[in-house]
């Protein structure tokens, strides 16, 4: 085994220069990935993390800061880190995506990453961006404000950190691995977690079942992060109120509440007040399936831990249950609660929405029949795509070929709006409609570009759901969403552009659309997906590049002296490390 470079010596010229260039504390973490066993549900396996720890370690900083993070490979597979939610302004280079930005940092080899914090602010998280591999390999992010201005609202008493996760029995990766060569469908979850933990519903679990323990008259900040693979979850505390003070590093107008609905990707900031009679209380979360009524394999377990009060009392023989927590298929809730998200809009906390929008995109989110060669023969399978471009992972990262100017990895020709138009929400599409091909197809945008872009929820298939769609390198604002299909005369004169909220994750309603806008301000090679990952998997991806402005303030940053190297791409399976083979994993 052959590492880089000692860590802390590499990085004290560029830690120094940092440090005088900005204001900010640079941190420095290690992580450690290999596999460690756990036990679940009666059963055990063996799983990859970091650091031993699932979730993985939390990273803390403040506003503005900058932090370098070894990753030193030990376990079986190739991999990379994607910061979820961080800017990373003009610095690509660490945003982590596999074949995106970088090729997977193989066993045996380190990577640095250099994350730079910008204007974000509240919770965020990161994660392993290959394959099926952030089931386990994942960790909370949390941002605090400058000192100088503090939180805008009365400083907590204290804070806890929730992880929503999925466990599944079997190893995922290997299924995932074998349903993509098949062409069929990918693995449910067998339950879902609070920080790693089913609750004690399950069997095996009374004693594991995460514990909140809180004061009477005190008030928490709660740091929520969904890393559930493919579910949106309702979340509620029996007896509670909820106060979302904050969602994907922004900050938002109070929304009191009863239960929340979070998605995939997205990070919540939450108040919770301790004011209740002494007692355990369960927090307690379920999936919201959007799918058709007469699809009901999707994974049903309702995922608790205990909130309980310090102090002499006799506790209830069981906490008691959130009766507000909605039902698997409640649409009116989910939406409902989307709806009330808006942005704090605050003298401290501006917003800027694009006016003088120059691009406007239409894109279609679909799930389709494609055909591939899976190793074996033609095959024709499950798959899915924008504007009915499938994602197809180049060789070498689109990053590295974009800043070398090479040739024959990408094209520049993805498409504003769909090849065809139809009534995309209609029932019983026909099969003509579900064909797509593969492609990697990027859109360019000229730095400082006003985009408009609005996702379409479609029917193809019959197989309609909510995409929560997350977006690199930037956040943007929400101005529009709604069911059925957007009109581009009338579905504008709706749009909120006086506090709509900033996320980086954002649910396309099922058979609906929904409306974003951002300023191109951040030039580099940023990945746009579904973060469904059966979805991902299939192809429900793209690519912007933003190009450079005209100074090296508004330029993409030079490379890193070292990048992990490139080698094949995966298209379908998973391939283990083995040393003594000249196939590498993928």
């Amino acid at each position: 085994m052959v590492l880089l470079p000692g860590f802390l010596g590499a990085l004290l010229l560029s830690s120094l220069a940092v440090l005088c260039m900005v204001e900010a504390t640079v941190h420095y973490y290690d992580f450690v990935l290999k596999e460690k066993n756990f036990t679940r549900l009666c059963s055990t396996k063996s799983m990859l993390v970091v650091n031993d720890m699932l979730p993985g370690p939390t990273i803390r900083v403040q506003k503005g800061d900058t932090v370098y993070v070894n990753l030193q490979n030990q376990g079986d597979f190739g991999l990379t880190i994607h910061w979820h939610g961080v800017h990373q302004p003009r610095n690509p280079w660490s945003d982590g995506p596999e074949y995106i930005t970088q090729c997977p940092i193989e066993p045996g080899s380190n990577f640095t990453y250099e994350v730079i914090f910008s204007d974000e602010e509240g919770t965020l998280w990161w994660h392993a961006h290959s394959d099926w591999t952030r089931n386990s390999v994942h960790g909370a992010i949390v941002v605090m404000p400058l000192n100088e201005t503090g939180f805008p609202f009365p400083e907590p008493d204290g804070e806890e950190i929730i992880v929503l996760g999925s466990w599944y029995f079997d190893d995922v990766n290997e299924v995932v691995a074998e349903a993509l060569q098949d062409g069929t469908d990918t693995p449910r979850s067998d339950c879902y977690t609070i920080n790693s933990q089913p609750g004690d519903f399950f069997a095996c679990s009374n004693d594991s079942t995460h514990r909140w323990e809180v004061e009477y008259g005190k008030t928490y900040l709660l740091r929520m992060v969904n890393a559930v693979m493919n579910a949106e979850l309702y979340f509620a505390i029996a007896e509670h109120n909820l106060t979302v003070v904050g969602m994907d590093g922004s900050y938002v107008k109070p929304i009191v509440t009863n239960f929340t609905m979070i998605a995939p990707g997205q990070t919540m900031d939450i108040l919770v007040t301790a004011n209740q009679s002494l007692g355990r209380y369960y927090m307690a979360a379920r999936q919201y399936d959007s799918v058709r009524p007469d699809v009901t394999d999707y994974d049903m377990s309702n995922v608790t831990a205990i909130l309980e009060y310090k102090g002499n009392y006799t506790p209830p023989e069981l906490p008691i249950f959130p009766s507000t927590l909605p039902t698997y298929e409640d649409l009116y809730s989910a939406a409902d609660f989307a709806s009330r998200i808006k942005s704090l809009a605050s003298t401290e906390h501006p917003i800027n929405v694009p006016q003088n929008i120059t691009t406007r995109m239409y894109i279609t989110a679909e799930m389709n029949m494609i055909t591939f060669d899976n190793g074996t023969g033609e095959i024709t399978g499950l798959g899915s795509s924008l504007n009915n471009v499938s994602w197809q992972d180049p060789s070498t990262d689109v990053l590295l070929a974009y800043y070398r100017n090479i040739s024959g990895f990408y094209t520049s020709d993805f498409p504003d709006y769909p090849p065809t138009f139809f009534d995309f929400v209609a029932e019983g599409l026909p099969d003509s409609v579900a064909t797509t091909v593969r492609g990697t197809k990027v859109k360019v945008l000229e730095y400082n570009e006003e985009v408009e872009v609005v996702f379409q929820g479609t029917d193809v298939l019959d197989a309609s759901e909510d995409h929560p769609m997350h977006m690199h390198g930037y956040s943007y604002y929400v101005v529009g969403t709604g069911f059925g299909n957007f009109d581009n005369e009338t579905d504008p004169k709706t749009y909120n552009l006086v506090d709509p909220p900033k996320m980086n994750t954002v649910t396309v309603p099922k058979k609906g659309w929904v409306a974003i806008r951002f300023k191109a301000s951040n030039p580099g090679v940023w990945f746009w997906h579904c973060h469904f990952d059966r979805h991902l998997s299939w192809g429900m991806n793209t690519v912007m590049i933003v190009k450079d402005g005209g100074t090296p303030e508004t330029s993409m940053r030079k490379p890193p002296a070292y990048m992990p190297p490139c080698s094949d791409s995966h298209t379908i399976r998973l391939q283990p490390f083995h040393h003594t083979s000249s196939r590498k994993s993928k």
